[in-house]
């Protein structure tokens, strides 16, 4: 077998600078998924229809088409479309975080809903105003029972983020076809990078599961 791994040792620290680039990336667009999707759940539970009709719809289209498609349109149609010239960083962010509360949303809602009915007549009947009712009662019990979903959502989103190398943003993946671009040798700065993205799922598998215990234990 051609392999040679020693080839690739004087590029480690520029693609070990990739995780913060990912990591950066993921965390930004995970708070923005988590924020819009939050919105966008309480508008699917409302009875003011038209806001149930545009969260569907968003949903509908953000869930229907590819990622990467929408990444495309993003950093491509916002200059043409505009004038502004949006950079790889922020188009990346812009993507996955709509796409990301599109999943997050249909999650938040599955998990409200859950939660027995019983428990909201209560609250209204005692004369609970609906933010506090849903920020202290409904939506602690829907994050407990949605938890491992949302972090689900959240590992894939680490993984998708590679795609993020189709627009040049130097992140792990896109370093690693740097590296190999310049060795001749795609397969070990592939594989090199595919042991991080790995190490890094694992890290969030892990604090997904303490958190969840933190929580189960927290009753």
């Amino acid at each position: 077998m051609n392999l040679d791994f020693s080839q690739i040792v004087p590029y480690i620290p520029f693609i070990l600078k990739g995780i913060w680039a990912t990591i950066k990336l993921v965390i930004i667009a995970i708070i923005f998924g988590f924020v819009f999707g939050t919105i966008l759940a309480l508008c699917k539970i409302t009875r003011i229809k038209i806001l149930q009709w545009l969260a569907d719809a968003y949903t509908s289209v953000f869930r229907g088409t590819p990622l990467i498609l929408q990444l495309m349109i993003i950093y491509f149609a916002i200059p043409q479309l505009t004038g502004y010239d949006i950079s790889a960083f922020l188009s990346a962010i812009l993507a996955f975080g709509l796409n990301s509360s599109a999943y997050v949303s249909e999650i938040i809602r599955a998990g409200i809903q859950a939660v027995d009915k019983g428990q909201t007549e209560a609250a209204m009947a005692l004369g609970i105003p609906y933010r506090l009712m849903m920020k202290d009662l409904i939506m602690p019990q829907a994050l407990k029972n949605i938890l491992p979903a949302l972090m689900n959502e959240f590992i894939s989103l680490t993984k998708e983020s590679a795609i993020v190398s189709t627009i040049s943003y130097l992140d792990l993946m896109r370093r690693a076809q740097v590296v190999g671009a310049k060795l001749y040798r795609n397969f070990e700065p592939l594989i090199f990078v595919g042991l991080i993205y790995w190490v890094l799922v694992l890290i969030l598998t892990l604090l997904g599961k303490w958190v969840e215990r933190r929580m189960k234990y927290s009753d």
